[in-house]
This record gives structure tokens, C-alpha cells and sequence, in this order.
């Protein structure tokens, strides 16, 4: 598998570079919004701010969403 991806990289071309970049762009873009919006919502600034600062494919706003804020919920 990984010999045929490295065979592939030399007929990679820049529109198979944006294939790919912009679903991921799209990806995080969609998550950190949820995470901006629901983080400012419940004035949680160093959430806000790291969310913002980061760029981590939507994971951090999805710990945010998913544990951090499901936490606050249950209290």
C-alpha cells in the first residue's frame, strides 16, 4: 500500500493537492466555528482563545464540545 502511494507522488499534481487540502480546510473550519461559538456562548475564555489560535484538524473543538461542555451540562 505504502509502495503505491510513493510510486503515486510523482504524478501528484496541484489539483490533486487541492482535492484533498480543501475537504480538510471545510473540516476545520466547520468544527471551530461550533467550538468559537459554544465556548464564547459560555464565556469560557481560554477556550475561546485556544481554539481560535490552534489549528488541530478539529480535534480541540471537539474535546471542547464533546467532554468539556458535556461536563458543564450535567452539573
Amino acid at each position: 500500500m505504502i509502495t503505491a502511494i510513493l510510486a503515486n507522488l510523482e504524478t501528484f499534481t496541484p489539483a490533486m493537492f487541492y482535492i484533498i487540502l480543501l475537504p480538510l480546510i471545510i473540516w476545520e473550519t466547520i468544527w471551530k466555528a461550533f467550538g468559537l461559538w459554544h465556548s464564547a456562548r459560555d464565556n469560557k475564555r481560554v477556550w475561546f482563545i485556544l481554539i481560535l489560535i490552534l489549528n488541530t484538524m478539529g480535534i480541540l473543538p471537539m474535546v471542547y464540545l464533546f467532554l468539556i461542555r458535556k461536563r458543564k451540562k450535567k452539573k
